[in-house]
């Protein structure tokens, strides 16, 4: 399991700013998506919304990280 963490995050330091700025748009708009379907018709896996909200955070952490500089 931390391996695979670990090979997300190395993922995610390796994209520029601005792919890392649209990965973070594109998985917000997927999981809007999700949720308002899920909302509708209920999925088979809910646990994918909490799946996405946490590669949304892992996303937006790595963009903090750069933005000060660590």
């Amino acid at each position: 399991m931390a391996n695979a963490k670990k090979a997300k995050t190395d993922d995610y330091r390796s994209l520029e700013n601005e792919a890392l700025n649209e990965k973070i748009g594109d998985e917000e708009m997927r999981l809007k998506k999700t949720k308002f379907s899920h909302a509708v018709n209920p999925i088979e896996n809910p646990l994918a919304i909490k799946g996405m909200r946490r590669q949304i955070a892992r996303l937006k952490t790595e963009q903090r990280k750069r933005a000060l500089g660590l």
